[in-house]
C-alpha cells in the first residue's frame, strides 16, 4: 500500500473512531451525575476486555492475544486509562464543545513528541502553524481569569496523556496488532479503576466540591437494570473506538494523521447542541479556529 493510501485509511479509521467515541461522551454526560466515573470505566472494561477478541479473530487470531512488549503494552494502557479518566472529568465541568476544542490541542502535542519521540521530520511552516494552534488553546483555557475552570485543566491532562498514547502506540504498531493493543488496554482500565476505587472511601465527595473532582470522588452505588446495561453498553463502543484509533496510528505517520483530530470538535459541537442545546461561545470558536 502507498504511502498516500495508508494515510487516507488511517485517516479514515480515526474519524470513525472520533464518532464512535462520541456516543461515548454522550452516556457519560447523561450518567454521569449519579455515578463515580470509576465505576462506569470499570463496568464498562469488564465488556470491553472480551469484545477486544471479536477483532482479535477478525485479524485472524487464535487463543488470547500475546505480545512481546509487555512494558509498553501495559505502559500505553496507562497512558489510555489515565487520558479516559481526566478527559471524562473534563466532561463532567465543561461543555462538550469545549471539551473538544481544549483537546484539539493533541495533534500540537502528538506533531511534537513525534519529532521528539520518534524522530519525524517536520518542517517550518508546520512549526509555525503548530505555534498558532497554541494560541488558539491558550483562548479557549483562558488561564489566570474569572471564567477560567478546573475542568479546563482535566482535559489538557487528557490530551497530553492520550499524545503519550499515541507514541506508544506507534512504537509497537511494528510488532503488535491492534485488537492486541486493545486487549492490553482494557485489562490496565480493570486493574486500574479497582485499585483507586478505595479513593471514594477514603476521600469521599463533599457537597460542594467541583464537578470534576466529585464525578471521580462519588460513592459507588448499585444501579438500576437500564444504567447497567448503558455502562455495559459502552465496552463495545470502547473496544470498537479503541481498535479503530490504534489501526488508524498504526497504518499512518503520526504527524499526518493527527490534523484529523479536530472532526471531534464537529462532533462535540453537533451533539452538545442538539442533546443540550449548548452554543459555544464566541472564545471558544476563535481559538478553536486557530
Amino acid at each position: 500500500m502507498s504511502k498516500a493510501n495508508t494515510t487516507i485509511w488511517g485517516a479514515g479509521f480515526l474519524v470513525l473512531s472520533l464518532l464512535v467515541f462520541s456516543l461515548q461522551d454522550i452516556a457519560v454526560r447523561s450518567m454521569g451525575g449519579d455515578y463515580s466515573v470509576l465505576q462506569i470505566v470499570l463496568l464498562r472494561s469488564l465488556v470491553a476486555l472480551p469484545a477486544t477478541l471479536i477483532f482479535f479473530r477478525r485479524e485472524g487470531g487464535r487463543g488470547l492475544p500475546t505480545t512481546q512488549q509487555h512494558k509498553l503494552e501495559y505502559l500505553r494502557g496507562v497512558f489510555q486509562f489515565l487520558s479516559f479518566t481526566t478527559y471524562m472529568m473534563g466532561v463532567a465541568a465543561l461543555p462538550l464543545a469545549e471539551v473538544a476544542a481544549i483537546r484539539n490541542s493533541g495533534p500540537l502535542m502528538i506533531t511534537v513528541l513525534s519529532v521528539v519521540w520518534l524522530g519525524e521530520k517536520v518542517g517550518p511552516r508546520r512549526w509555525f502553524v503548530l505555534g498558532v494552534g497554541f494560541i488558539g488553546v491558550l483562548l479557549i483555557v483562558r488561564p489566570g481569569t474569572v471564567s477560567f475552570n478546573l475542568g479546563s485543566v482535566f482535559a489538557l491532562i487528557a490530551t497530553l496523556f492520550y499524545a503519550l498514547a499515541v507514541m506508544v502506540t506507534r512504537k509497537l504498531q511494528a510488532t503488535d496488532s491492534s485488537a492486541t493493543m486493545a486487549w492490553y488496554s482494557a485489562q490496565v482500565y480493570v486493574l486500574a479503576s479497582l485499585l483507586l476505587a478505595p479513593l471514594a472511601l477514603v476521600a469521599g465527595a463533599t457537597p460542594d466540591a467541583h464537578p470534576s473532582i466529585a464525578f471521580l470522588l462519588r460513592s459507588w452505588t448499585l444501579p438500576p437494570l437500564l444504567d447497567g446495561l448503558v455502562m455495559a453498553g459502552l465496552g463495545l463502543v470502547w473496544a470498537a473506538g479503541m481498535y479503530f484509533n490504534a489501526r488508524a496510528y498504526s497504518l499512518a505517520q503520526a504527524s499526518a494523521v493527527a490534523p484529523f483530530e479536530y472532526v471531534s470538535l464537529l462532533i462535540s459541537v453537533m451533539w452538545g447542541f442538539l442533546l443540550w442545546q449548548e452554543v459555544p461561545t464566541l472564545t471558544t470558536w476563535l481559538g478553536a479556529g486557530l
